[in-house]
């Protein structure tokens, strides 16, 4: 296959690949991320340890699905509440359903984005990894923000978002009926600002989160370390605050 047809699933990999051999060290806690793009680079953690590349790793997952991959892979799993975490990494790894300029995130397509938060954030250096496409002149206007909610508060942050400008729908589940539940038993809002932004992006942040009964947002304003950009061509470009 040539270099200008990468599919979607070799740009995933690439960029986990490279997150991993650039900035997992042996000795560290890595928080892993959910989804598509965060399953390879869990593999390829396991794969370096098996080579012994990588020793005295620890890892905490970001939901389920990535503690079965973790299990499966006979990685050391451990939670944020462990004495040996303590509540601290030192690096987190995920992917993105959107990157703007400034590095700031929306996640959240996979409904985890409460445990990505608490982990993610709570790491001393935080690698995005993402394909092109990925890459957003502003946030919120294509790619909706997902709202965790407690049920009983739908109708009242549904308002709430009007207010600031947002279009908020219930997200649907896809192999049952009704809503998503998440894997803390609440529902999610996906909510579009059509004409941008009513605030800058961590602003916005910290205003949803003080709406009643949202337990959090996908907007990740936290700085990150590098934004890992898999790029069509088969080149990996890194972006770095500046």
């Amino acid at each position: 296959m040539s270099e200008s047809h990468r599919s979607a699933d070799e740009l995933k990999r690439l960029v986990g690949e490279y997150a991993v051999d650039h900035f997992v060290k042996s000795g560290m806690k890595v928080g892993l991320g959910t989804g598509t793009t965060a399953v390879h680079a869990v593999r390829r953690i396991s794969e370096r340890i098996a080579a012994g590349r990588l020793i005295d790793i620890l890892v905490v997952p970001t939901s389920m699905q990535t503690r079965q991959l973790c299990q499966e892979l006979l990685l050391p799993v451990r939670s944020m509440n462990d004495p040996d975490i303590d509540a601290e990494l030192d690096i987190a790894i995920d992917g993105a359903d959107a990157v703007d300029p400034q590095l700031a995130l929306i996640k959240g397509g996979g409904a985890a984005h409460l445990t990505e938060k608490i982990v993610e954030y709570a790491a001393r250096e935080f690698v995005v990894i993402v394909d092109e496409s990925k890459l957003v002149d502003q946030l919120g206007t294509s790619v909706a923000i997902p709202l965790e909610v407690i049920p009983e508060a739908r109708t009242t942050v549904i308002r709430r978002a009007a207010a600031l400008g947002g279009q908020a729908v219930l997200r649907p589940a896809q192999s049952k009926i009704g809503p998503v539940i998440t894997e803390n038993g609440n529902m999610v809002l996906d909510v579009r600002f059509p004409d941008g932004l009513p605030i800058a992006a961590a602003e916005l942040e910290r205003e949803l989160n003080s709406i009643p009964g949202v337990v959090e947002n996908g907007l990740f304003t936290r700085p990150v370390t590098a934004v890992v950009v898999g790029m069509r061509t088969g080149q990996v470009e890194v972006k770095t605050p500046s």
